[in-house]
């Protein structure tokens, strides 16, 4: 099981209306100081950007989202086995038997988000993990 993080994730949303804002101190530009800038990206404190964040990562998990748990996606490979990637915002655990497909995962979703690896999962949203080996299995 691995644990990865969306760096700035919600800048990742397209906004689907038109959104302006005023010019922030610093970036004013003379002569038009009463002009507005026009957002072409979701930001941080917009009340859309968690949702337009969730629509652009679905639309790139396409096909393999859980009908009974929207942030849950998975895959079963050809062996039989599953691959799952369970979404918290911007957290995610990714876990299957093969850490080959793990791998491949994480490099698919590096080439289309800027992401922070984290290796294998200790701790997420409060809950520690712990890694249990099962004789069999």
């Amino acid at each position: 099981m691995e644990q990865l993080d969306v760096k700035t994730a919600f800048l990742h949303g397209n906004l689907e209306e038109e959104i302006y804002i005023q010019q922030p101190e610093g970036f004013v530009v003379p002569g038009k100081e009463n002009h507005v800038y026009r957002l072409k990206k979701s930001l941080y404190g917009l009340k859309q950007s968690p949702r337009q964040w969730y629509k652009r990562f679905d639309s790139f998990m396409v096909g393999s989202r859980s009908s009974y748990d929207n942030c849950v996606y998975f895959q079963k490979t050809s062996d039989g086995s599953f691959i799952y990637l369970l979404l918290y915002v911007d957290d995610m655990l990714i876990a299957a038997r093969d850490k080959s497909l793990v791998n491949k995962l994480k490099t698919q979703l590096s080439s289309e988000f800027d992401m922070k690896d984290l290796g294998p999962a200790k701790i997420i949203l409060g809950i520690e993990i712990n890694k249990v080996e099962i004789c069999g299995l």
